[in-house]
């Protein structure tokens, strides 16, 4: 690597306070650049624009994924902004070029049976309380709750015989939920011993407390979730979120119009409910795989 790039590294960890991690991976892409650069007979410091694009359609040509080729964008477009800051260049030839899109990955939920499976561990595993965690886990995913809107369900807003509530989401938008029949039956079987632990000197509207009887707060859903996560053994990473990704891949596994399910999630924009319908298709591909004959390489071995 040529003095300029070691003089960008040494700029990046003495007055950025980037990273050990992040200086390590900037200095892995930029002597990339500049062997880059050397192979076809120029500084990276003197690189055009066409150029610089050159460097980086080779990254994805060579298969490198989208967001190791978007972060060695990003390392260039550092250096050459800081050339440019320190008169070293007039220009920045990294200004027009654009980060790749990298693909989402599909959010972690748990099949039907899994789901039931896991509602059921607070009966069965009998640890912290079993009344209140049976009625959050499905509470949270028969209505496809956010894990702040739970912690901030409130008794006022419960609907008569816990049919359903009202719940403020993100940016004070209101909508109406509604709970499963076995979600009902937890619910009204944990509020004679919530009562209980209510204490008369700090009582609270809040609808699902901890055992001293204070209001829930996020971190302490999360930390009950991830109690019975270790417990489930279905080695996947289940955390408050992946209920409520559970609640709409189903309804869209069912049928159900993914504008409602819209609606009953709070998105704003449909866009981000569609990705569940990613999830339909990427089952009903593995379904297909398995069953038909020229389908998946699992069937070649029975020729």
């Amino acid at each position: 690597m040529n003095k300029k790039a070691e003089d960008y590294l040494a700029y990046l960890s003495s007055v950025q306070g980037v990273s050990p991690r992040t200086a390590c991976a900037y200095r892995g892409d930029l002597a990339a650049f500049s062997a880059y650069c050397d192979n076809h007979g120029f500084a990276p410091e003197e690189a055009s624009p066409s150029q610089v694009r050159s460097f980086i359609a080779d990254l994805s040509a060579e298969g490198a994924a989208s967001v190791s080729v978007n972060r060695a964008l990003s390392c260039v477009r550092g250096f050459y902004r800081w050339m440019l800051r320190f008169g070293y260049r007039a220009d920045d030839p990294s200004s027009s070029l654009r980060n790749l899109k990298t693909p989402k990955p599909l959010p972690v939920f748990l099949w039907e049976g899994e789901m039931a499976q896991f509602s059921r561990l607070p009966d069965k595993a009998d640890i912290l309380w079993p009344a209140r965690d049976k009625a959050l886990i499905l509470s949270m995913y028969s209505a496809g709750l956010r894990i702040s809107e739970l912690a901030s369900l409130s008794l006022k807003n419960m609907q008569t015989d816990f049919l359903g509530a009202r719940i403020i989401g993100k940016g004070d938008k209101e909508r109406q939920v509604f709970f499963s029949d076995e979600a009902c039956e937890a619910l009204r079987a944990y509020v004679p011993e919530r009562t209980l632990r209510i204490k008369a000197e700090r009582p609270t509207d809040r609808f699902f407390i901890s055992l001293k009887g204070a209001p829930i707060s996020v971190p302490g859903v999360r930390w009950i979730i991830s109690k019975y996560a270790e417990r489930s053994g279905l080695g996947k990473n289940i955390n408050p979120h992946a209920l409520r990704h559970s609640f709409a891949t189903h309804l869209v596994n069912s049928g159900c119009d993914v504008r409602v399910v819209q609606e009953l999630l709070g998105h704003a924009s449909i866009s981000t409910t569609q990705r569940y319908t990613h999830v339909n298709m990427e089952r009903l591909r593995k379904v297909y795989s398995k069953a038909h004959p020229h389908g998946g390489q699992s069937k070649q071995g029975n020729k």
